[in-house]
């Protein structure tokens, strides 16, 4: 709640800036979005077992928080966009392990750049777009099964690179640049995880498949 309550103050401060001359044709455009995250986090691999029952398998939990995008636009119909956010997420087993903690408070930095093809000129605007994105993990701590069954101390999620399509509409509240905007994102990201013990020996490493949604609503300004 305090995340969308920052989110929701920006875009008031936003919208009140008398010195941004706001316009429906302008070059640059910010948007203050209220973000859901929503990845699978489904075993692709195990590399290094250490007994998973037949059919464990895991899922990373779904999360909500403020973003901001920023757009310029190289052309009328054609924009460069880039996001910025930071969500956490834990991973918990599925199946015959149901319940068990594997990861606890990853944070990711999901470093995105898309181009976007507009279909109209002014007015309403779908778009599409496609880009490169790099999702860095940050501060992965092993979950209380992984401490308790494997004696892990120590859990890493590797740096990824992957790419993202894109889709949304963007619907202008008169001419003064305000409006308000929807997107949704398709990651395509696979990332290794690695769980070690205190002696810094690697006790279990699995490949996972992200690939989240991402969907988003919320205010935009174009000046």
């Amino acid at each position: 709640m305090k995340k969308l309550t920052a989110a929701v103050a920006l875009a008031a401060m936003m919208i009140a800036t008398p010195a941004l001359a706001g316009s429906t044709d302008g070059k640059l455009q910010i948007k203050v979005l209220g973000t859901g995250v929503l990845p699978d986090g489904k075993i692709t691999d195990v590399l290094i077992d250490p007994g998973l029952p037949v059919g464990a398998n895991t899922e990373a939990n779904d999360n909500w928080v403020p973003t901001l995008a920023i757009e310029y636009f190289i052309a009328p119909q054609i924009s460069i966009e880039t996001i910025c956010c930071l969500t956490q997420h834990d991973v918990d087993g599925t199946g015959p392990i149901a319940g068990a903690e594997l990861v606890a408070d990853a944070k990711i930095l999901p470093a995105t750049v898309t181009v976007k093809y507009h279909f109209t000129e002014s007015g309403v605007r779908p778009y599409i777009g496609a880009g490169p994105t790099w999702f860095l993990f940050i501060d992965e701590k092993p979950g209380a099964a992984a401490v308790t069954l494997l004696s892990a101390t120590k859990q890493k999620l590797d740096n990824r690179f992957g790419v993202v399509a894109q889709a949304g509409i963007d619907i202008p509240l008169g001419d003064k640049g305000f409006g308000i905007s929807f997107d949704a994102k398709k990651y395509f990201l696979r990332t290794t995880a690695h769980w070690y013990n205190a002696a810094g020996t690697e006790v279990l490493s699995t490949k996972h498949k992200l690939d989240p949604w991402v969907v988003s609503g919320g205010v935009s300004y174009r000046f």
